[in-house]
This record gives C-alpha cells, sequence and structure tokens, in this order.
C-alpha cells in the first residue's frame, strides 16, 4: 500500500468527514489518495480560511478538523489558524507537504521548518520519516489534538515519503474516558459553598465542550445560585433564566462587577486564562473555586484556593448530589444589580436611526434568530455589544473568539457551522475590516450550495481600535479606509447582495434572505458614535450608583 493511501485511510479510522484546504505540488500523492475516500475535501481559497473551518469544525463537534496545505507559504499561512485553535481549544489536526526529504535537487527554494515553526503554537507536531510510522503518528496527533485540553496538533508528510509502499495496518481509535475529580475535592468545594454568604457562579469556555452536558443548568436549578458567563461560556445555560446576571464582556467596571465584587466566593466552571479576566482576584477580596479539566495556570489577577480538577459534567454532576442549598445565603444584591443591568440592556434596543444603532441592531438579529440559530462574529467591536446583548438559549450559538480574538474568521467559522449544521440558520456577522481579510471564501460558499447570510457592519473604519484609541485621549488618526460596493462584490461572487437602507427594514430583510436559498450578504451601515462614552465612561459612572 502506498504511504498516502495508508495516511488517508488512518483519518478513515479516526471519524474525519472533511479535509479543508489547498493542496499543493508535494501533496498530490495524498490528493490522489483522497479522491477515492469517504473524506470529503473542501477546497477553499486561503489557508487560513481552512484553518478557522477546521477548528470550528473541532469547536462544534469535539472530533479533531484536518485542515491540509501545502509546504512554505502554504504552511506559513495555517499559523494563525493553529494560533486561534491552540487558545481557544479547539481540536484540530494540520497536514502540511514538504520537498523530498531523503535527496532533494532544489536547493532551500520554499524550505522552512515547519515543525520547529509550528511547535510553540501546537500540542504535537511531527515530521513523518517512515511510512510505517504514520497509523501511529496519526493516532498520536488526534489523541493530543482531542483530549484535554483540545488544541492544534500537526503532521508534515514529506513528498518521498508519501509514495513509499508499506505493509503496516491502521490503529484502531483507542477509546479514553477523562479523570474524574477526588471524592476529597468535591466534599470540599461543597462545604465552602454552603459556607459561603453570598456563592456566585461563573461559566467559561471550558464548559462549553461539546462532550459536556447539562450538568450546570441542574445545580443551578437546585441551588439557585445566580451565575455569569465569559463571552466564551454563552449559551451553556440558556441566558433566559432568571438567575441568569449577565456576561462578563468587560473586564471590569460593568454593572455584573458590581454583583461581583459583592460576592465571597466565585464558583469557577470551565475558566480559561487565556480569555480576558471577567474579574481581577485581590488579596483579602472573594474566595475563588477552579473547576476544570485541568489545574489553573496562576496568574496575578487569578489564583484559586480550591481546585476541582477533573470532567467538569461528572464535577458538577456530583457536586449537585451532595450540596444542601443554605437559607443563610444572600442573593438580593446580586438580583439588584441584575434589575439594573437588564434595564441598561434595553436602552437603544427600538432606536431607529440610521445608519443602525449596535443595541437595535443585536435586538433585530436575535429576533430572526431561532434558539439554535447560530451567529458566527468575527471580530470587533460589535462582539462587545452582542457578547452583553444578545441573549444565548443553547450552547455553541454564539460562535465568538475571546482567545486569540482574530480578524477574518467570522466567515469561514459560519460556513463550517453549516457544514455541521445544515439544517439551522447561520449568520456570520463581520465588520468591514474582518470582512475583507477573508472575503475570497465567498466562492467557497457560493461552489458549496450553502444557505448562509453574511452581515457586513460598516463603518469604513477599524473600529474596535477607533473605540480604544478615544478611550486613550488619542487624536482620530491613521484608521478610516474605504470599502468597495459590497452589493456587487457579493454578485461577483453569484452570492446576492443586499444594502440596508433603513433601520426597520432589517428584520423583513434578513428572514427574506433566510427564505431564499444560498448566500446572502447584507450591508448594514453602523452608527458607532455613542461606543466611547457608553462602554467607557456611562457603564463605570451609573453602575457605580448602585
Amino acid at each position: 500500500m502506498k504511504a498516502s493511501d495508508l495516511f488517508v485511510k488512518a483519518l478513515e479510522a479516526e471519524g474525519v468527514e472533511y479535509v479543508f484546504g489547498i493542496p499543493g505540488e508535494e501533496n498530490l500523492d495524498f490528493l490522489n489518495s483522497l479522491k477515492d475516500s469517504s473524506i470529503k475535501l473542501i477546497l477553499t481559497r486561503h489557508e487560513q480560511a481552512a484553518g478557522f473551518m477546521a477548528a470550528t469544525y473541532g469547536r462544534l463537534t469535539g472530533k479533531a478538523g484536518v485542515c491540509l496545505s501545502t509546504l512554505g507559504p502554504g504552511a506559513t499561512n495555517l499559523v494563525t489558524a493553529a494560533a486561534y485553535a491552540q487558545l481557544g481549544a479547539m481540536p484540530m489536526l494540520m497536514i502540511t507537504g514538504q520537498k523530498p526529504i531523503k535527496a532533494s535537487k532544489q536547493g532551500q527554494f520554499q524550505i522552512v521548518d515547519v515543525v520547529d515553526m509550528m511547535r510553540p503554537l501546537t500540542k504535537f507536531t511531527h515530521q513523518i520519516s517512515s511510512a510505517h510510522n504514520i497509523p501511529a503518528r496519526v493516532r498520536e496527533a488526534m489523541r493530543n489534538a482531542e483530549g484535554e485540553r483540545p488544541g492544534a496538533v500537526h503532521l508534515e508528510l514529506p513528498e518521498d515519503i508519501a509514495v513509499e509502499e508499506t505493509d503496516v495496518q491502521v490503529i484502531t481509535r483507542s477509546q479514553f474516558d477523562i479523570p474524574h475529580a477526588t471524592d476529597n475535592s468535591i466534599a470540599m468545594a461543597v462545604e465552602m459553598i454552603e459556607a459561603a454568604k453570598r456563592p456566585l457562579m461563573l461559566i467559561g469556555a471550558g464548559a462549553n465542550r461539546k462532550r459536556v452536558t447539562a450538568s450546570r443548568g441542574v445545580f443551578i436549578e437546585k441551588t439557585g445560585i445566580p451565575f455569569f458567563t465569559t463571552q466564551m461560556g454563552k449559551g451553556v445555560v440558556d441566558e433566559r433564566n432568571p438567575l441568569f446576571l449577565g456576561n462578563a464582556a468587560l473586564s471590569a467596571d460593568d454593572y455584573l462587577h458590581r454583583a461581583i465584587e459583592t460576592a465571597d466566593l466565585i464558583i469557577n466552571v470551565g475558566h480559561d486564562v487565556v480569555e480576558k479576566p471577567p474579574f481581577f482576584m485581590e488579596q483579602g477580596g472573594f474566595k475563588v473555586i477552579h473547576i476544570n479539566y485541568i489545574t489553573a495556570a496562576i496568574d496575578p489577577v487569578y489564583y484559586p484556593q480550591q481546585g476541582v480538577i477533573g470532567d467538569i459534567a461528572n464535577s458538577m454532576s456530583r457536586m449537585t448530589k451532595l450540596i444542601t442549598p443554605q437559607k443563610s445565603w444572600d442573593f438580593s444584591r446580586f438580583m439588584e444589580v441584575k434589575k439594573h443591568l437588564d434595564d441598561q440592556l434595553l436602552e437603544g434596543s427600538d432606536d431607529d436611526r440610521f445608519p443602525v444603532y449596535p443595541q437595535r441592531l443585536v435586538t433585530d438579529i436575535r429576533k430572526v434568530m431561532p434558539d439554535d440559530g447560530m451567529i458566527a462574529l468575527d471580530n470587533g467591536v460589535y462582539k462587545i455589544w452582542f457578547a452583553r446583548n444578545y441573549k444565548a438559549h443553547m450552547p455553541n450559538t454564539v460562535l465568538l473568539d475571546n482567545a486569540l480574538a482574530t480578524m477574518g474568521a467570522g466567515l469561514p467559522s459560519a460556513m463550517a457551522a453549516k457544514i455541521v449544521y445544515p439544517d439551522r440558520r447561520v449568520m456570520a456577522i463581520c465588520g468591514d475590516g474582518g470582512f475583507m481579510m477573508n472575503s475570497q471564501e465567498m466562492e467557497t460558499a457560493v461552489r458549496l450550495k450553502l444557505d448562509i447570510v453574511v452581515l457586513i457592519l460598516r463603518d469604513d473604519a477599524y473600529g474596535m481600535i477607533k473605540w480604544k484609541q478615544a478611550n486613550m485621549g488619542f487624536d482620530d488618526f491613521g484608521l478610516d479606509y474605504g470599502n468597495p460596493d459590497f452589493v456587487q462584490y457579493a454578485r461577483s461572487y453569484g452570492a446576492y447582495g443586499h444594502c440596508l437602507d433603513s433601520t426597520d427594514a432589517l428584520v423583513p430583510l434578513l428572514e427574506k434572505c433566510f427564505n431564499t436559498p444560498g448566500v446572502h450578504l447584507v450591508e448594514v451601515p453602523v452608527d458607532y458614535s455613542d461606543n466611547d462614552r457608553i462602554l467607557n465612561q456611562d457603564i463605570k459612572q451609573r453602575s457605580l450608583q448602585i
């Protein structure tokens, strides 16, 4: 059997459904082996987008998404996607080609040390130097990618190794269980919660894993302990729950932080310090219980007093059985803060100004998205508005990245979401800056006949950086640009193009798009003029008064 055939069979044995990417000369044997495989090749227009799609597939399924590139520039184009998957804990396998390693007549042409380049960005990286090792290397790569904490892995298949003959067999996919927390750590955590006066629960990205059950909701229902989320923890528990206090979209000085500073214990379920801190620990302040798959990475603002390390679902289930709700718990301050926050979140939700006010935008998009509808956010200031104002009803229905927080991921992530969930409504929400970083994938979406809506928030500037610039007292400089005619741009790819001309027209236009098969781009002019005042000034000042 040819080595490239064996490699593909090893991927099939792992249950791989798709390979996203762009082959090169050095991958042609692998590509030919893929031709007769059950695995579907998703040809993209840029390797970075392929990586984002693979990572999102991994995020949604719990199985490693696979992406492919050639050597040199193809491999270097995967670097951002590798960091995206690694920081965001998304299982992903990158396969790159390479020139022959036993004999080559091309000198250093296109040669970079891809394995060493990937080492700081992955959990595992390896050059395959013998066909006989392929089954073991693929199994090891997938084990690393999918094991806790999930992340990026990389295998390099040189051109001359791909053509070798071998008679070895694939290795059967191994089964594994995540270790459970000790009885002692569970008991100590329960004791701390029962002894607290004002316990508060935080739900972070680690609780949003595919394999995790609804155990957090049961714990909240039994105890009545209020909860809040990080940006990547949105939707783990239905945010319409009356005990939901809000989202820590800002690190400090939001209404929510008035509740946090009142708590004497934070029950931290799945928060990862790669996310922007939802709070800052201080000596003599509230205590923290760290419930996660892995031990806490100690930071100057995060040093929990108690760890419950093991499968999160199992830990929460056991704690739910043991805990007794206490009459001494006092949540009155939390609920007072919630009322003020809920009132603030309603402000601007019916504002009919045009260009569209961000608060109204979020409200209207929530109206057209069903409970299981999925929004994939690129990176920009609108992400804060969606994190704070958009209530997620189900896990992984708000796909945003607050780990690497890269621009350019919104469209590819939405495409991957639609591939995984073809019957759901899926919307990519991008700033004009982020969209243009991978806008070429519109062609891919059209070619794949995906029914998605791509919302472009147009302000003709890098709006989030402008917001920070204003907050720091700097002059407005260097962040404005021009844009193409987005409607014609979309149509040039064979997609539908729409330009919103009034705020009241947004909901009917989006309904029309979702009810008409195909790729729809909707250009929405936005009014960010109040961003600095509201997010940097008003929220802080008004929250201090409650």
